[in-house]
């Protein structure tokens, strides 16, 4: 009878593994959503870099942002411009997007701009209210250049989104 029943308490305990097993393989092979190449998660931060061939020019260097959860109804929104060198102009374009699912696609939450005369380098940041149940990303332009050399190099860089629930 104790043989039964150390059998059946086996065989029990390698079905819930074996389910566990199929439930684990199930998670991680599907994919989580992207939206004009952002990224939905559920994390509570995200850092966006600007790709290295749109970045090399002969001034800029690199653009980031980011953003991040900060209360129930605020996020953060970073960015900041990098040049090889000092410039006679720069500047940093901010954008705080917000995912709507009906349409499928990123929707103008809040922007603003900032700019600096010779410089290598300058970073911004804003404190933004915004509503519950959304997803909400960050996308910057970055310019830097001298007076004399227009058109000025530009690249982006853009976060993926963040679920504010």
């Amino acid at each position: 009878m104790k043989k039964r029943i150390l059998s059946l308490f086996s065989i029990i305990a390698l079905c819930v593994v074996m389910a566990g097993s199929v439930v684990n393989a199930e998670t991680s092979d599907s994919e989580p959503q992207i939206v004009d190449g952002s990224y939905l998660t559920t994390e509570d931060s995200s850092t966006g870099y600007s790709h290295p061939p749109m970045a090399k020019g002969e001034y800029l260097m690199t653009g980031v942002s980011t953003i991040s959860k900060a209360g129930l109804t605020r996020v953060y929104a970073y960015a900041s411009t990098t040049a090889n060198q000092t410039v006679d102009y720069m500047a940093t374009l901010v954008y705080v997007e917000r995912y709507n699912e009906e349409t499928g696609n990123w929707g103008f939450v809040y922007a603003w701009a900032e700019e600096a005369e010779n410089a290598d380098y300058m970073s911004t940041a804003d404190s933004v209210k915004v509503d519950r149940g959304y997803y909400y990303r960050v996308r910057s332009q970055h310019i830097a250049g001298d007076y004399d050399d227009y058109p000025y190099d530009e690249t982006a860089s853009v976060t993926n989104g963040i679920l504010l629930p």
